[in-house]
C-alpha cells in the first residue's frame, strides 16, 4: 500500500519539486484547494481531500480537513486497536503531513488592516494538522517549513524512511510554529482589548536562538542571543566582516547604537561597558570622530563606536590616524573603500551594517529578575510637552545653551548616577554608573581636566544637595542643566547664583539602571 501525504500550504515555495519527487517514489498525493490545484497542476495525480472525506471544503474554506477521515489517518498509533477502528470505519492511515499556516503576522503588520482582514488570516485546520501530526510523531511526519523538503527527501532516498530522531526534531519545530502563531494572534487580540497601553496585561513573546555564544559575561555562563526574527543579524542587521559578536559586544554595541540613532545630525558615539565614554555630532561622521575619542580615549580603547552615518573612506581614515583597538563598529553601512580598509589593516574589528534597520524604535524593554521580568516603555528622550526654564538669576549664554544641549542629550544614555560635561558638540567627560552623585562629578571632572573650564554639565536626576554644584564649579563648570525636582531645590538654586553659574531644570527624569 502506498504511504499516504497530506499537503495543505498557503506557502507554496518548492512545493512542486517537493510534491513531483515524493510521486515518483510512490506516495499517495492527498491535497486541498489551492495545493491541489497547484500539484494536479503540472500533471500529477492528487487526490482532493473533499474526496477523502466525502465532505466538500464548506464556509468559503474555512472547513475543508477538519474530519475524522483525516484526523483518525494522522492520529492512529501503530497499535492494534487503533488499526482496527480504522478498518472499521474505511480510513486510510496518513504517513506524513506538510502544512504551513494562513500569513496572519504578515497581514497584521500591514497598515489599514481592518479586524475583519485579520481574523480570516488565524488559521484552524491548518493548525489542528500540524498539532495532531507533531503529537504522533512516533508515526508520522510532520513538515512546517519548506526549508526541511530537501531533508525528507534526502532520507526518503537514502533510508527509505524518515528516522525517529528526524520525526522528533520536526515535530518540535511545528510545535513551536504553532505556538509563535498562537502568540501573535494573542498579543494581537490583546491589542484590541486595549491591553498594550501603556504595557500589557499579560506579555508573552516567542523568540529563536540566532546565535550561540562562545559563552555569557564570562566563560563559566552560557549564552545564546535570540530573536523574534529567527534570520536576523545581531542588532537586526548583518556582521561584514570578524569573529562572532560575544555578549558583552553585544550589549555594548546595542548601547553605543541606541545613543546614536537618537541624533539626527552626523554623531559618533564610543562606549565602553555600556557606558558612553565620547559623544560628539558634526558637519560628517569623519570630523565627529576625533572630538568624540578626545572626550576620554583611555576609556575607548577596546570599545566599540556606533555612527549613524554610513562609514565611508574618510571615517576609515580618522579610525587609521587615531592608532584605536576598537572592538566593533555599527553603522547603517559602509562604502566599499572603507570596507577594504578594514579588511586589510583591522580584520578583527567587527563590522555590523544595519541597513534598513536604523530607524529609533520605541517598543518596550525587558529585564529580568528573580520571580519574574520587568516590562517598560522605552525611554525615547525627553517627550514633546517637556520645557526648559531658567531657574538661575543668570540666563545662558548661546555658547553655553549648545554646550547644555549636547550634555543633556548624551547623559540620557548615560548610566546613573550620570553627569556628563560638554563643550560645543562634544562630551569632554563623562561620569557614570556611580554610587552617590558627587562621585559621578567628580569622575567627570577628573576625566575633562582642563577642558572643564567654561563646560556646560548636565545631570540625569536632580542634585540632591549643593556639593555636586560646588564640586563641578570648582572644576570650572558655568553652567548646568538637571531635571530639578529635590526638596533642596532651593538650596541647590542658591549655591547656583552664589557662584554665578546658569541653571536650566527641565523636568525630566533620565535614570538609565
Amino acid at each position: 500500500m502506498k504511504p499516504r501525504v497530506i499537503l495543505s500550504v498557503y506557502d507554496k515555495m518548492g512545493l512542486i519539486g517537493f510534491g513531483r519527487q515524493l510521486a515518483q517514489l510512490g506516495w499517495e498525493l492527498v491535497a486541498s484547494g489551492g495545493t491541489a490545484r497547484e500539484l494536479a497542476g503540472i500533471g500529477l495525480t492528487v487526490r482532493e481531500v473533499s474526496a477523502v472525506t466525502g465532505a466538500p471544503e464548506m464556509l468559503g474554506g474555512r472547513v475543508k480537513t477538519l474530519h475524522p477521515a483525516v484526523h483518525g489517518g494522522i492520529l492512529a498509533r501503530d497499535i492494534e486497536d487503533d488499526r482496527a477502528d480504522l478498518a472499521a470505519n474505511g480510513i486510510k492511515a496518513v504517513d506524513m503531513v506538510v502544512c504551513n499556516l494562513y500569513p496572519f503576522e504578515e497581514t497584521i503588520a500591514q497598515p489599514g488592516v481592518t479586524v475583519a482582514d485579520a481574523i480570516e488570516q488565524i488559521d484552524i485546520g491548518g493548525v489542528t494538522l500540524l498539532r495532531a501530526a507533531a503529537k504522533n510523531f512516533s508515526r508520522v511526519t510532520v513538515v512546517c517549513d519548506p526549508a526541511d523538503y530537501g531533508v525528507i527527501l534526502n532520507e526518503l532516498k537514502n533510508e527509505g524512511g524518515i528516522s525517529a530522531e528526524t520525526r522528533q526534531r520536526l515535530a518540535l519545530k511545528a510545535f513551536q510554529h504553532t505556538r509563535d502563531y498562537d502568540t501573535a494572534i494573542s498579543a494581537w487580540m490583546g491589542s484590541l482589548n486595549g491591553e498594550d497601553e501603556p504595557v500589557p496585561a499579560t506579555f508573552s513573546q516567542h523568540l529563536t536562538k540566532t546565535q550561540s555564544l562562545r559563552y555569557g559575561e564570562n566563560p563559566h555562563q552560557s549564552a545564546g542571543l535570540y530573536s523574534a526574527d529567527p534570520h536576523a543579524g545581531p542588532l537586526g542587521g548583518r556582521l561584514l566582516q570578524g569573529k562572532p559578536l560575544s555578549y558583552n559586544n553585544l550589549l555594548d554595541v546595542d548601547a553605543a547604537w541606541r545613543a546614536a540613532e537618537s541624533y539626527s545630525d552626523p554623531t559618533v558615539v564610543i562606549v565602553k561597558h555600556l557606558c558612553p565614554c565620547g559623544v560628539a555630532t558634526a558637519d560628517s561622521a569623519a570630523d565627529a570622530f576625533a572630538p568624540a575619542l578626545a572626550s576620554d580615549p583611555v576609556s575607548a580603547f577596546g570599545g566599540v563606536i556606533a555612527v549613524n552615518r554610513p562609514v565611508d573612506a574618510a571615517f576609515a581614515e580618522k579610525i587609521r590616524e587615531a592608532k584605536l583597538f576598537t572592538e566593533a563598529i555599527v553603522a547603517p553601512s559602509f562604502s566599499a573603500e572603507a570596507k577594504a580598509y578594514f579588511a586589510e589593516k583591522k580584520k578583527n574589528c567587527r563590522l555590523i551594517a544595519l541597513g534598513d534597520n536604523v530607524q529609533p524604535e520605541a517598543g518596550l524593554e525587558i529585564r529580568s529578575i528573580k520571580g519574574g521580568v520587568l516590562i517598560q516603555d522605552r525611554d525615547m528622550g525627553d517627550p514633546e510637552t517637556a520645557t526648559w526654564t531658567v531657574v538661575s538669576e543668570r540666563q545662558p549664554t548661546d555658547q553655553e545653551e549648545a554646550s547644555l544641549r549636547t550634555a543633556w542629550a548624551a547623559v540620557n544614555h548615560v548610566k546613573s548616577n550620570g553627569i556628563v560635561f560638554a563643550q560645543g558638540n562634544a562630551t569632554v567627560g563623562i561620569g557614570g554608573g556611580m554610587s552617590s552623585r558627587i562621585d559621578a562629578v567628580e569622575l567627570a571632572a577628573k576625566k575633562s581636566a582642563e577642558r572643564a573650564s567654561g563646560a556646560a554639565m548636565a545631570s540625569d536626576a536632580f542634585f540632591p544637595f549643593a556639593d555636586g554644584i560646588e564640586a563641578a564649579a570648582a572644576a570650572g563648570v558655568t553652567a548646568v542643566v538637571q531635571p530639578g525636582g529635590s526638596v533642596r531645590d532651593a538650596e541647590v538654586i542658591e549655591a547656583v547664583n552664589k557662584l554665578g553659574l546658569a541653571m536650566v531644570f527641565t523636568g525630566t527624569r533620565h535614570f538609565r539602571h
